[in-house]
């Protein structure tokens, strides 16, 4: 996206990676950010779109040290490599704690397979379900699979290092775990797989696949400060969106759909601003405006996450199981119309 839309129509340096954010100062008529190589900035207005462990939303809500910065994450792996996701791992626990981020309870294993999948001319969607465990894949184009393998375990969890007699323990774990009969009879819970799971992993070279612990929070800070609940992804001249205002599990599909109508509704607020004392207002009204409907989304995908894995159980309750499942179905139109109406 910075190569082919932003960096060739702007000038030179506007466009600058490695430029993390350590501390930003709001002086009322302009704000002062300095990066984490020493460079100081000035702008009107400061957006933090720094994911799940925004340096920014740090600062505005006064979180302790190490709530903000580097930490392993994402459902697609990000751009970190095997290396610094190994040593991540473990820290992103105390980060989490820190940054009041909540672990969603599954670990994900990922990839984009340069395969063609056998029934591709009749799903471009599937989801396989087991106990603790499923499986996603979607159709990444051109003869490409965009799986997730999502695993029920507790957080900071790393796999064996590739050994000569080991040498693809991802591949090996997901075999076990996605099981169908073939190199291993059954997963650990005597469940055979169907054998899609299998043709995308096996399609799958070991290096290509990544693995992250899936956090999400509430867009909301456990906090009774007034003006946090009036608008809590703004303060003054800065703002927070996309995951540094509200991470979400990757079911729905909704993280970047979400961001990008943050982005809309920044850019329509701004708009209104004829003074730069305005700023201020235009950003509240922007994160009172989207924080209702973010809410209702990270719940929802939350929620369908867990429901997966315990769908099953969940219908040998009586009464309970049965009212559920009518009142799944019955609200169901609802629900996709709100999801996938996008509410700019």
């Amino acid at each position: 996206i910075k190569h082919f839309f932003v960096k060739p129509a702007s000038p030179a340096d506007t466009v600058r990676i490695k430029s993390r954010v350590v501390d930003y100062e709001d002086r009322g008529g302009c704000v002062k950010v300095t990066l984490e190589d020493g460079t100081e900035a000035f702008g009107d207005v400061l957006v933090g779109a720094d994911g799940v462990w925004s340096s920014v939303r740090k600062i505005m809500h006064g979180l302790d040290e190490g709530a903000g910065g580097d930490a392993a994450s994402g459902a697609a792996g990000g751009a970190l490599d095997e290396a610094e996701a190994r040593k991540m791992a473990r820290d992103t626990v105390r980060v989490a704690q820190k940054a009041l981020r909540r672990y969603s309870g599954f670990t994900c294993y990922a990839a984009l397979a340069n395969h063609k999948a056998s029934n591709i001319e009749e799903v471009s969607y599937q989801i396989l379900l087991g106990d603790k465990k499923y499986f996603v894949s979607t159709d990444g184009g051109g003869e490409r699979q965009q799986w997730f393998a999502l695993i029920r375990e507790d957080a900071g969890g790393v796999d064996p290092e590739p050994t000569p007699e080991n040498p693809t323990p991802k591949l090996d774990r997901l075999r076990r775990e996605f099981a169908n009969g073939d190199a291993y009879a059954c997963d650990q819970d005597g469940k055979v797989w169907d054998g899609f799971a299998l043709e995308l992993v096996d399609a799958t070279p070991e290096e290509d696949i990544k693995r992250r612990d899936l956090y999400d929070g509430a867009p909301l800070l456990a906090t009774w400060d007034p003006k946090r609940w009036l608008a809590p992804w703004a303060s003054g001249r800065v703002a927070i969106c996309g995951d540094a205002a509200h991470p979400m599990m990757p079911n729905l599909g909704q993280g970047g759909c979400q961001s990008t109508e943050d982005g809309y509704r920044l850019a329509e607020e701004l708009a209104t601003v004829q003074h730069t004392k305005q700023t201020a207002g235009a950003l509240g009204s922007y994160s009172r405006k989207r924080v209702f409907r973010t809410s209702i989304v990270q719940g929802f995908a939350q929620l369908g996450s867990d429901l997966l894995v315990d769908f099953d159980l969940m219908m040998t309750i009586p009464l309970i199981g049965p009212f559920f499942l009518t009142a799944t179905q019955l609200s169901m139109p609802w629900i996709l119309r709100f999801l996938y109406t996008p509410e700019f």
